[in-house]
């Protein structure tokens, strides 16, 4: 057995183990909610847009962030344009960490009326589908970014659906998971991703929630959460959970109430002078809420 897969076995039978273990235990008569499974990573949006790799895999390590999306065109250089060998060097070097590789963050979008705009963001995220897999990733994230004007909403969901159902086709080839981001003007509003992704059928095809400010437009957070969680997938991304008015500790509950067991991914937007720190805090900010939470459900 390799040393990646062995580690994630060791790590799914721990996980096994401990949610055993907490589903026969009971307390003043009643079971005892699950432990939260759930995880805080980074996507190297700022905090590590310019760190090499070792230099992003150690300070995830230093963190306590072991999750990483590599955010397309940033320093870490793990891109397309990678050979074989070092492809597996990339591999390696995450099997040989604490750190786990989740996949590409890409923009390649599907909602062009172009034909050959749309088959060059199709025949981009197959190369990425491709990358991901030969580093041990699990997914590619893409996104809608838009509804073109002047063409019909419907048809422009269609497109988008139909696209990620063949991208969702070849990913599942490779093991790879279609983490379709909630974005862009107009598609970042839940009652269109939903729209898209009543289209977008394929089991390899999920939602990567986004924590916009829209999430509360309409019947509000709760209502636009229920709407799409059936289709989540392993990665949803969040700001700084203790800056802006955002209501974090509402979707954590959200997450904790569904036993969310996928990645919550920082994608930050303040520029800390230790970023090593600010990443540390932010991990200590959600295991409070996350306990917080954990609570509040048991009581």
């Amino acid at each position: 057995m390799s040393q990646l897969t062995r580690r994630g076995f060791v790590h799914h039978c721990s996980l096994a183990a401990s949610g055993s273990l907490l589903s026969t235990r009971l307390s003043a008569g009643h079971r005892v909610a699950p432990a939260v499974n759930m995880r805080l990573g980074l996507v190297t949006y700022l905090w590590g847009q310019d760190w090499d790799l070792p230099t992003l895999i150690a300070n995830c390590e230093k963190s306590g962030l072991l999750g990483v999306e590599l955010r397309t065109q940033h320093k870490h250089g793990v891109e397309p344009h990678l050979n074989k060998l070092q492809r597996n060097e990339v591999r390696k070097r995450f099997a040989d960490s604490r750190v786990n590789v989740l996949g590409p963050g890409t923009n390649w979008a599907f909602h062009a009326p172009n034909p050959a705009e749309l088959k060059k963001n199709l025949d981009g995220a197959r190369r990425y589908i491709v990358l991901s897999h030969d580093i041990g990733g699990t997914g590619l994230k893409v996104k809608p970014n838009a509804l073109p004007k002047g063409v019909p909403v419907q048809k422009t969901v269609e497109q988008i659906g139909k696209s990620l159902n063949e991208l969702g086709e070849f990913a599942d080839g490779y093991g790879q998971q279609i983490r379709v981001e909630v974005h862009g003007r107009d598609t970042q509003e839940l009652p269109i991703i939903k729209r898209i992704m009543d289209v977008a059928t394929h089991k390899r095809v999920s939602v990567c929630w986004n924590s916009n400010d829209a999430d509360l437009n309409g019947k509000g957070l709760k209502f636009n959460f229920r709407s799409v969680q059936s289709r989540f997938g392993d990665t949803c991304h969040v700001r700084e959970l203790n800056v802006g008015s955002y209501p974090y500790g509402q979707l954590v509950d959200l997450l904790v109430g569904i036993d969310y067991s996928g990645w919550v991914l920082l994608e930050c937007r303040t520029k800390p002078k230790d970023r090593v720190a600010a990443m540390i805090e932010q991990r200590q900010v959600f295991e409070k809420m996350t306990a917080e939470s954990l609570t509040r459900r048991r009581s």
